[in-house]
């Protein structure tokens, strides 16, 4: 693969869509498409216990570095699967919409019950690399193994193959192209740049649809120094985005993700934030809540294949 086949994928676009996107007939005539994505990553995350050199010091607490496993760490996490995953469940099957479980390959051997749950309430598995790790300093071999080990190990425990990737932080240069020929993949959420999915795909026969993620609409800032503070702060930002996308929708219809981990959400004081922000749409209407397939498929049905973008300088063409 060369290099300028590796980097097709990636080279970056300032203009996209321009003034005049296209429509992408949401079902129902929709305003929005909502995407709930419930990130699946706890045990992946690094801990000594299990060979690394770190423990992850990312969470409500900041560890301090002991060269011990960390337990209050490890502990965090496993609020996840134990007590969050359920109260997250709960209030989705009292709203009647579908999420997309965002998971990494290792969290199918750990708590495989979870994906058969997810799977038999009609929710979509789809993978988030083999471990809570990004794949920029993975070698070609590397990465090609993780991403086949992960779609295995998903299929497998949810009985259903993954058709979804999204890279934990710095996907690769060749990242997009090694799914793509892998061939299970549907579609990939490594990009944050836009409103709209697109479809790009070398020619017809093999069309790759980007769905565009957010890192703002995002359970995480509960985490950052000038975060959410609490869920009906939560549930604020998520309704501003929502109404603005709505009214803009009326003409031209776009997409909204909203990023979630079990352990974050999923602890009493924030999960009032979700269920406010789903009560919020159910009054105001509009939207059509769809997996991260879904709302791929319907993508691909209405564009099958859009047009190579002109050429456009990247950065390295630029000199001062």
């Amino acid at each position: 693969m060369s290099g300028a086949q590796t980097m097709t994928s990636y080279n970056r676009d300032f203009l996209g869509y321009g003034p005049q996107p296209p429509q992408p007939h949401w079902p129902g005539q929709a305003r929005v498409a909502i995407s709930l994505v419930i990130n699946v990553e706890e045990g992946s995350e690094f801990s000594i216990r299990r060979g690394d050199e770190v423990n992850d010091r990312i969470f409500d607490m900041l560890a301090e570095p002991s060269g011990h496993p960390d337990i209050a760490m490890e502990s965090h996490f496993d609020y996840g699967p134990r007590a969050g995953y359920w109260r997250i469940m709960r209030v989705l099957e009292r709203h009647k919409v579908p999420a997309t479980l965002s998971a990494t390959g290792e969290t199918a051997a750990f708590y495989p019950w979870l994906f058969r749950d997810a799977v038999g309430r009609g929710h979509e598995v789809s993978a988030h690399g083999w471990r809570w790790e990004a794949h920029g300093a993975l070698t070609p071999e590397q990465e090609s193994d993780r991403i086949a080990r992960t779609f295995e190990a998903l299929g497998e425990a949810s009985g259903t193959p993954p058709v979804g990737w999204h890279t934990r932080g710095t996907a690769s240069p060749l990242t997009r192209d090694l799914l793509i020929r892998h061939g299970g993949f549907l579609y990939d959420s490594d990009a944050y740049d836009d409103d709209l999915p697109r479809t790009i795909g070398a020619d017809s026969s093999r069309p790759h649809v980007i769905v565009p993620y957010a890192l703002d609409t995002n359970d995480m800032r509960f985490q950052l120094p000038n975060g959410f503070r609490d869920g009906a702060d939560f549930a604020r930002y998520l309704c501003a985005a929502y109404d603005w996308l709505w009214e803009e929708g009326a003409t031209s219809p776009k997409m909204m993700s909203i990023g979630l981990h079990m352990r974050i959400i999923g602890r009493p004081a924030r999960i009032g934030g979700l269920a406010s922000f789903l009560d919020h749409v159910a009054a105001r209407g509009g939207a059509w809540f769809a997996t991260r397939e879904a709302i791929a498929r319907h993508w691909l049905r209405q564009h099958p294949l859009q047009p190579s973008p002109q050429s456009f300088p990247q950065p390295g063409d630029i000199r001062s």
